[in-house]
């Protein structure tokens, strides 16, 4: 069999010069022997799925209450959706597809129950307790300290350009509010595409989950003229709305990031860290489409009064177990404390926001 340096080399050849490498850059915070057959973000990719964080995201909630029906998406099926859609956009550019499945694939792992909404009612109580809860840098922690995986080291002992790629996460929907938030600066093409294929994947998923559960019409959001574009487009080969629109917007995004990196004189990994504006994005007229989606989303879905009611619910959970566990912590967060030198907050924190929407529920009652 060819060693693993052979064919790391060889594999290196097939990506573009500004990819992350397939061995990476800046290493682990912990060295460990190199594996016998998977490259390092193979591996780290294996470690991610096979965490507990990982499973509990089949019962956390997306935008619908996860349980309510079987075809909405939960966190989990999002996440999938967003390593996908990251896939094939890097496949396209040439990136580092593995390290941008990884960054997919860890992105939500610090999502608390019941969506935005728990994230924000736990935020609200952690800052009354003098922290914050921000669910990117609870999934940098879930893999630094909190997920088990060797008695040698805390947490997982991801690569670095993991772990960079989920501090810099951001899109859009994570200010609770619909503003238009720029990628971050200094990171990889491949963490900057995952902020992108993340808003491409819940702009075409919540479409399709507002239509099934008839929270607008299609008449409605077909308003807006790039959804009727997208519709106009998927008519002749009888596919979903949903797919005709993650195919503009993907298509866009490789056109306009190509013209950018040619614009800016990208072409080393060095120029992409010394870049001073983002490289990956949607043109002009693209942005402000997704923005209109946005707005309609906001105001015909997430805050319909079902959903809303149902939100407002998971928030009165989150609230309830805080206030419970101040006063009488389960053995369970007196282990986190005991382990990890949290603070009562820290640890009830950490153990809250890990739970599944029907484990809150049931321990709230």
């Amino acid at each position: 069999m060819q060693s693993l340096h052979a064919r790391v080399t060889a594999a290196n050849t097939l990506l573009a010069p500004y990819a992350v490498p397939h061995e990476g850059l800046l290493g682990r915070m912990y060295k460990e022997p190199e594996d016998e057959t998977r490259f390092p973000f193979q591996r780290d990719r294996d470690r991610i799925i096979h965490t507990q964080a990982f499973r509990r995201l089949k019962g956390k909630t997306q935008v619908f209450l996860a349980g309510t029906h079987d075809h909405v998406r939960t966190r989990l099926t999002h996440t999938l959706e967003v390593a996908q859609i990251s896939r094939d956009i890097a496949r396209a550019l040439g990136l580092n597809e593995d390290l941008t499945e990884c960054i997919a694939l860890a992105h939500d792992l610090g999502h608390p129950p019941f969506g935005h909404a728990g994230e924000e009612a736990l935020d609200q109580w952690m800052k009354v307790h003098g922290g914050s809860f921000e669910h990117n840098e609870q999934s940098h922690r879930i893999v630094t300290v909190l997920a088990e995986h060797s008695t040698l080291f805390p947490g997982l002992n991801l690569s670095r350009e993991i772990l960079e790629g989920l501090l810099k996460h951001r899109t859009p929907h994570d200010g609770f509010v619909a503003e238009v938030h720029e990628p971050p600066l200094r990171s990889t093409l491949e963490a900057q595409v995952v902020n992108l294929a993340d808003e491409i994947a819940y702009t075409g998923h919540d479409c399709e989950d507002g239509l099934r559960a008839e929270l607008f019409s299609l008449k409605d959001i077909c308003k807006i003229s790039f959804i009727e574009r997208a519709r106009t487009l998927a008519q002749p080969r009888g596919t979903a709305l949903r797919g005709t629109i993650i195919h503009l917007l993907v298509t866009d995004l490789l056109m306009t990031t190509q013209e950018r990196m040619r614009d800016q004189g990208v072409s080393t990994l060095d120029d992409v860290y010394a870049c001073t504006v983002p490289l990956a994005g949607f043109c002009q007229d693209t942005q402000k489409a997704t923005t209109e989606i946005r707005e309609f989303l906001w105001k015909n879905m997430y805050l319909h009064p079902d959903v809303r009611s149902r939100s407002f619910e998971g928030q009165r959970v989150i609230n309830k177990l805080c206030e419970q566990y101040m006063i009488k912590p389960d053995q369970r967060i007196h282990d986190l404390m005991t382990k990890h030198g949290s603070a009562l907050p820290e640890a009830i924190k950490d153990y809250v926001s890990g739970m599944t929407d029907a484990y809150a529920q049931s321990s709230a009652a």
